[in-house]
């Protein structure tokens, strides 16, 4: 079964943990926390202590995605702060299989995240060590943007490597991910699709959620 993970980033920043509660009862399967530092992307979100005061608000896994600088100074921070799942960026991470490493110390699993542009080769390496591969559909850095359909092949030639693993991480698309193209994101592979526009942008998350796991499992 595909799985939902509803953005905050497109949430109502000043009820963040009732918009965490809505979408846990409307039927998603975990929370996508974005962390932007303003660096390396061109925005800033939330911290460990935002992420911590939220972490109440549901049972679901938290999906933290860390768009940040040196990420390996902050793994500790975020852990604490009650993540499930930390990623970081191939690109952002000097010293990567270290970082991943301190995230698994830490007793949370360990995700690696792909710009549009970065080639998938720059993580078969580390793809047998990881829990979770995120390929980004947008450049990151601002929700509400549209899908890059060239990511569709990406995402299939990503899935065709994680098959040939004995360990397979799931497969995360994060970008532009909507009722429209859901079908065929979840079709090239991916097992997780977050949604943040297309979740809270709409009067009734409970249909959306529902709409969207629909067209994602039919594929």
């Amino acid at each position: 079964m595909k799985m939902i993970a509803p953005s905050i980033l497109s949430a109502d920043g000043g009820r963040l943990s009732q918009e965490i509660q809505a979408v846990e009862k409307a039927g998603a399967d975990w929370i996508h926390v974005d962390v932007m530092d303003g660096q390396f992307v061109p925005n800033i979100t939330m911290g460990p202590a935002i992420i911590s005061a939220v972490r109440k608000a549901t049972k679901l896994p938290f999906d933290v995605h860390l768009m940040i600088k040196n990420p390996e100074n902050y793994i500790g921070a975020f852990a604490d702060a009650g993540a499930d799942y930390i990623t970081v960026h191939v690109e952002a991470a000097s010293h990567l299989h270290r970082t991943l490493g301190l995230i698994r110390k830490a007793g949370k699993k360990a995700g690696v995240s792909l710009n549009p542009a970065t080639p998938l080769c720059l993580v078969e390496e580390i793809l047998p060590e990881i829990d979770l591969l995120l390929i980004m559909s947008v450049n990151p850095g601002f929700g509400g943007q549209k899908f890059i359909e060239s990511s569709l092949a990406k995402i299939k030639k990503a899935a065709d490597m994680i098959a040939g693993l004995t360990q397979k991480p799931l497969l995360e698309v994060d970008g532009g991910v909507n009722l429209q193209n859901i079908s065929s994101i979840a079709g090239a592979g991916a097992d997780v699709l977050v949604a943040g526009a297309a979740v809270f942008g709409t009067p009734d998350y409970a249909q959306t959620i529902t709409a969207l796991k629909a067209a994602a499992n039919r594929a």
